[in-house]
């Protein structure tokens, strides 16, 4: 019965794909669509059990009267089977109706909505570039990520379960109180004008105040999880309480909106206890003078009671519902701020997969300038032809790097194209372009998975024996048979830790280098792929490094320039322009930039 509701809806179907809505409605209005018709029954229902609870009040009103009218003697014989029928109602059907609309809110709803907010917000996430996460904390990303799925979720929840519940209870109550005594309809109506008023007043100050709050805590997150992430660098440099201050800092501004936040609600108690005052009173005296006129029976001042008190009870869950609603609103905002960001590079209309034949590269006339006018590259031309080996060369803020990012598009060109086999990258789908790509980076960090999904990241596809292979090829077979994590987990099975913290820095290249050697792309791209590796690793690994190159286009930075010095052609970069172009040799003999950095290395460094 459970799986039958809780597979009413699918939050993983496929959805379209577009920036999410900024607007809090809109956003929210978003993810409804699959849930229209659960609503529509979590409304009715959850209306009839709301009319229940109010008809049961009315009913023990009923029976004081019905006690008060027969006597003892004779009051089973002639309402035994009306109580009876009433105790059966009481006993399955009340049971079953409740129980039906719980299944419906909390199997139905509760267990799809929160991880269908999430699953579609990491996806757009996933789709943002390589800068928007480079300019946010990692944490606070995930942590509105996490919020987002929490605050859309319990929202709903509470619409259905406390708001509407709550407007159909009071709407009940109204009805039983005007076929009593139209005039007992006036105090209660009084006080749900009052009570509206101030709830909404106070309900849009908790939505600021919670916006703001949710905005500290976001904050908070970032800077502690930006801490242990780095926590080698932090003890590195005995930066501890320099943490501890960067943090603390973070605290206090959490904690004076918390304040502010928790004053609301110490008014909010007090407002709210000075307005049920006026309901008992205003609903009680009424209904005993009436009593007293012999307008209304002693049941029906019972069930009047009993329905204040059960309002009064109510009203306090009500507001606090309301507050959590807007407190919720406050979050889903804050959220907002990531989450609706459009994409800054995006696959084009009608974009088609690359269709790779040879492997030429071309830069035409690409210039970006990261927005500022100057900077990066500046007019760069230049052509790789198919198999063709190029070392990239150039003092730091050269224009390599840029030239690398712009050819997988992890930003978009300025200005000027970037083809491959005469195919613009901006047309083609950013997937099929980096699937066509192999890159070790100087800094690769690795996932928080086993070495063995790390390495199959590469080719998820791949064989055990390939996997093998590829870490064989890379110099990491060796050392990957001795690693183990403190769960037990070794070999290929253990665990790296996050971004691959508790492996050498060689150790996560090497298994870097597996992972690109693994996915055999026909493009090869290398940014100090060696420059973790001491010389007698690197020299094995470049052996590797050439037997991949061969039948591959390739791209390679390095600043230790006797690793390119065996390429085809070496690419000379001087403030984002291509300066020199040549072989090792024609350009030794140049005397040009090229010459000068040979020149200052030491050792095989640039000096």
């Amino acid at each position: 019965m459970f799986r039958f509701f809780e597979n009413l809806i699918d939050p993983f179907q496929n959805f379209a794909q577009e920036t999410p809505p900024a607007r809090l409605w809109a956003y929210v209005k978003s993810h409804y669509a699959p849930y229209y018709r659960l609503m529509i029954w979590m409304g009715v229902v959850g209306a009839l059990v709301a009319f229940i609870e109010t008809g049961l009040i009315f009913y023990s009103g009923r029976v004081i009267d019905l006690m008060e009218i027969t006597g003892p003697e004779s009051f089973w014989s002639r309402n035994g089977l009306e109580l009876l029928l009433a105790a059966l109602f009481i006993l399955l059907l009340r049971p079953a109706i409740i129980g039906f609309s719980h299944l419906l809110m909390e199997q139905g709803l509760v267990s799809n909505l929160h991880d269908q907010v999430r699953f579609r917000a990491h996806k757009h996430m996933l789709g943002q570039s390589a800068n928007f996460f480079q300019n946010d904390f990692a944490g606070r990303l995930s942590n509105r990520v996490m919020q987002m799925g929490q605050a859309v979720e319990d929202a709903t929840y509470m619409v259905f379960e406390a708001l509407w519940f709550s407007i159909a209870y009071i709407l009940g109550a109204m009805l039983i109180l005007g076929q009593t005594d139209w005039r007992l309809m006036i105090p209660l109506a009084i006080w749900v004008v009052l009570y509206v008023a101030y709830t909404v007043n106070v309900a849009i100050r908790v939505s600021v105040a919670s916006e703001k709050w949710s905005d500290a805590r976001s904050l908070l997150t970032g800077r502690i999880v930006d801490a242990y992430s780095n926590i080698e660098t932090v003890k590195l440099f005995s930066a501890g309480e320099r943490e501890e201050s960067y943090v603390l800092n973070a605290l206090r501004r959490h904690r004076l909106r918390f304040q502010r936040f928790l004053r609301l609600m110490t008014e909010m108690s007090f407002i709210q206890n000075i307005l049920n005052g006026f309901l008992i009173v205003g609903m009680l005296g009424p209904a005993v003078w009436l009593w007293t006129k012999g307008i209304v029976t002693a049941g029906e001042v019972a069930a009047a009671s009993a329905l204040t008190i059960r309002l009064n009870g109510m009203s306090g869950w009500i507001m606090w519902v309301t507050i959590r609603l807007f407190e919720h609103a406050g979050v889903i905002k804050e959220g907002l701020r990531s989450i609706a960001v459009p994409h800054e590079v995006t696959d084009a209309e009608g974009a088609t997969e690359l269709g790779f034949d040879t492997g030429r590269i071309e830069f035409a006339n690409v210039s970006h300038h990261y927005g500022k006018g100057r900077g990066g590259l500046d007019g760069v031309n230049l052509t790789i032809e198919p198999g063709q080996k190029v070392g990239l060369v150039g003092r730091s803020g050269a224009g390599k790097s840029s030239l690398v990012n712009l050819l997988l598009r992890f930003r978009d060109a300025e200005q000027g194209q970037i083809l491959i086999d005469g195919q613009d990258v901006a047309q083609v789908t950013q997937d099929s372009l980096r699937s066509h790509i192999g890159m070790v980076s100087q800094d690769n960090s690795l996932l928080h998975r086993s070495v063995r999904a790390n390495i199959l990241f590469g080719k998820p596809g791949a064989t055990e024996a390939q996997m093998i292979a590829a870490a064989r090829r890379a110099e990491a077979h060796d050392f990957i048979q001795d690693l183990s994590d403190p769960k037990g987990r070794s070999g290929y099975n253990a665990h790296v830790g996050e971004r691959g913290v508790k492996l050498s820095g060689g150790q996560r290249q090497r298994i870097a280098l597996a992972r690109v050697v693994l996915k055999d792309a026909p493009i090869l791209v290398l940014d100090e792929a060696t420059s973790a590796l001491d010389s007698e690793v690197e020299a094995a690994i470049l052996e590797t490094l050439y037997g991949v190159m061969e039948g591959k286009t390739v791209i390679a930075i390095a600043h230790r320039l006797s690793t390119i010095a065996q390429m085809d052609r070496i690419v000379v970069m001087d403030q984002g322009r291509v300066v020199e172009d040549g072989t090792h040799d024609a350009l030794l003999a140049r005397g040009g930039i090229y010459a000068e950095l040979w020149s200052m290395q030491s050792g095989g460094f640039l000096g």
